[in-house]
């Protein structure tokens, strides 16, 4: 039986999925045209037929996982809750305390970027919108009067500069830091941020919570910021 024929939409689709498996496998500079072709069974000049070349298919792929995370992340932020509590989830969620897959992604991506102008732009781009997004809820929580903060986008960069780092300590380098340790930091710094003390993030206890610890309720945080 012939394969089925796909829309270019979804073709693309397929190519970007394809791409993603085999960067997370092979890595983000080793990755081939060949390697994408071979494991969906089609051939090299339909890749690039899509792509032209693999500098742009590495672009957009990256894009793909990426935009994944920042959904979720948008997600996070748009629930009907205070600041606080969103910020809090958004950030333990961001944090690379959970599974390494997505961060070691952006971690090879960052790495590659100084030398591919196409990859460069996009983790760019996808890390700017991810800094905004964070600084637009500290703002709305610091004009509420939730908390204080002064600057809100400096505020954010140092949040997620420190949050990147802690990923390639955790990714890189095993038994550098334990997750524990890089929860407890990630906590301090977002309640220095917000002018507040670190007990001030824990949310309000709910019947049947005795037992249940802050790392069991936090969300294990998919491929990140999947370039999720």
């Amino acid at each position: 039986m012939g394969r089925v024929r796909l829309s270019v939409a979804e073709r693309r689709e397929e190519l970007l999925r394809a791409a993603v498996e085999q960067m997370s496998a092979r890595g983000v500079a080793a990755l081939r045209i060949a390697d994408v072709a071979a494991a969906l069974g089609v051939s090299n000049a339909l890749v690039l037929y899509h792509f032209s070349t693999k500098e742009r298919l590495v672009a957009a792929a990256f894009r793909h996982a990426a935009e994944a995370d920042l959904a979720h992340l948008h997600k996070l932020l748009a629930r009907r809750t205070t600041a606080l509590r969103r910020l809090r989830a958004a950030v333990r969620w961001y944090a690379p305390t959970g599974r390494a897959e997505g961060w070691r992604l952006w971690i090879e991506g960052w790495a590659a970027a100084p030398r591919e102008p196409a990859l460069r732009e996009v983790t760019r781009e996808l890390d700017r919108q991810w800094k905004a997004a964070i600084a637009a809820v500290i703002a709305e929580g610091a004009a509420a009067g939730e908390f204080s903060c002064a600057e809100p986008e400096a505020a954010a960069l140092r949040l997620t500069a420190l949050l990147d780092g802690l990923a390639v300590q955790l990714t890189s380098y095993a038994g550098a830091v334990s997750r524990a340790r890089a929860q407890e930091w990630t906590d301090e710094a977002l309640a220095r941020e917000l002018g507040l003390e670190r007990a001030d993030l824990a949310p309000p206890r709910r019947r049947g919570d005795a037992a249940r610890t802050p790392e069991t309720r936090s969300r294990l945080r998919p491929p990140r910021r999947s370039a999720s």
